[in-house]
């Protein structure tokens, strides 16, 4: 530990030391003046983190003077914060690097710049294409879904290190990166070549709406970033003005997003009314409301097991409003909602502080929400909504439901 480390957190003790002190003078002040027994919890309380403080310094010490390798100090400190997080058991809270916070802003904000490729680590613990993203370079150079990435610019990458791969796929705008892929050609053997692909601006498009059958509004919305209510209005007023007569919504698969966008959307649909209130561990609730206009179209909302957190708030304010019909399978079931905090030095925190209630005052945590009409998918269909619709057994069925509507 180095010598600047160990004066910081001895500064840390001194000061609990004097807060503990200053505490029991205070306490001590009190039942002086008021006759009154000492409550000792606080100072209880003060004195267990002084001891902790003092714990750390010395495993710190131990640590530093007898690890057979090197200690990196920055990872060591990094993993404390971590664990001090993890050990609430929350899988949605989490102490973030700097790369982590970075990752999450763009993620939110909907815009980054990169090569316009979705990925995920595959079984075989190689990076796998899920998808490139329509219009992006990706997508131009000819990257398919199932695509390898086993190396970027001549470094190899698998899944496990994922994330480091990611970052050097993406970097400023109008520079090149190298994607060594492996794909398997059509007699199934695999062939490796490379990819010279120049950055750009990735803007996530997350909403899309197409006609059915001449009437019928189809919008798909992937994930609830800060453009997405832009986009949303966008397209329900292009439906709009084409004339529909129903209005079918594609939640599934959608991970949520932002609380505040998702209120926006619900706005559009609901009329006046509760869209969903949030309890703190105090009893505090925060009401999110929408307004007396809305659209007048007939709804079916489509969701599944992949449709959670935000996606949830906007089903259960549709199902609780009687606004329109579910169709698909039970949702995910998160109920709870998340705060980040910028720590101020690039770092960042996720918290989970409160618990949502949809308007008829369920929390739908570890449960879902079960749709009106349920309907599975059959395992073999791999991709749904319009592009397979002869397939897709959920979609067709909410179309058999939006025209019952529109009679």
């Amino acid at each position: 530990m180095t010598k600047k480390r160990v004066i910081g957190l001895l500064i840390i003790v001194v000061l609990i030391t004097n807060t503990i002190t200053f505490g029991l003078t205070n306490l001590m002040s009190i039942k002086f003046k008021n006759k009154a027994y000492i409550p000792r919890m606080e100072y209880d309380r003060l004195r267990s983190v002084y001891n902790q403080f003092s714990k750390v310094i010395a495993l710190e010490k131990y640590i530093d003077e007898n690890y057979l390798r090197d200690v990196d100090e920055e990872k060591l400190l990094e993993g404390q914060l971590r664990g001090l997080v993890q050990s609430l058991g929350d899988p949605y809270s989490a102490y973030m690097t700097e790369d982590e916070f970075n990752s999450l802003m763009e993620q939110t904000s909907g815009v980054f710049a990169g090569v316009g490729i979705v990925v995920t680590p595959g079984e075989d613990n190689l990076i796998t294409v899920v998808s490139p993203i329509e219009g992006t370079p990706g997508e131009r150079a000819g990257i398919r879904s199932g695509d390898k990435i086993i190396s970027v610019n001549g470094k190899e990458f698998v899944g496990e290190n994922m994330d480091e791969a990611v970052k050097v796929m993406k970097g400023e705008p109008h520079t090149q990166v190298i994607l060594t892929i492996m794909r398997k050609n059509k007699n199934g053997a695999n062939e490796v070549f490379d990819l010279e692909i120049t950055r750009e601006i990735i803007r996530l498009i997350t909403v899309k709406s197409n006609i059915i059958d001449d009437d019928i509004g189809y919008i798909n919305i992937t994930s609830f970033d800060n453009l997405t209510y832009k986009d949303f209005k966008t397209e329900l007023d292009k439906l709009g003005r084409k004339g529909i007569k129903g209005l079918i919504i594609d939640l599934r698969n959608n991970p949520g997003g932002l609380l505040d966008v998702t209120a926006q959307i619900a706005d559009e649909l609901l009329g006046e009314g509760d869209i969903v209130y949030t309890e703190t561990k105090n009893g505090e609730r925060e009401y999110l409301k929408s307004k007396k206009s809305m659209v007048t179209y007939p709804i079916v909302l489509l969701v599944n097991e992949g449709s959670a957190s935000a996606s949830e708030i906007l089903a259960g304010a549709i199902k609780d409003h009687n606004r329109g019909t579910l169709v698909g399978t039970t949702t995910f079931g998160k109920g709870v909602v998340q705060r980040i905090k910028d720590l101020g030095d690039g770092t960042g925190l996720k918290l989970t502080i409160s618990e949502y209630f949809t308007p008829n005052g369920i929390n739908i945590h570890g449960i879902g929400i079960e749709p009106d009409i349920v309907v599975e998918l059959p395992e073999d269909v791999m991709e749904i909504g319009v592009e397979n619709l002869s397939q897709d057994t959920q979609l067709k069925r909410a179309i058999d439901e939006i025209k019952l509507k529109i009679k």
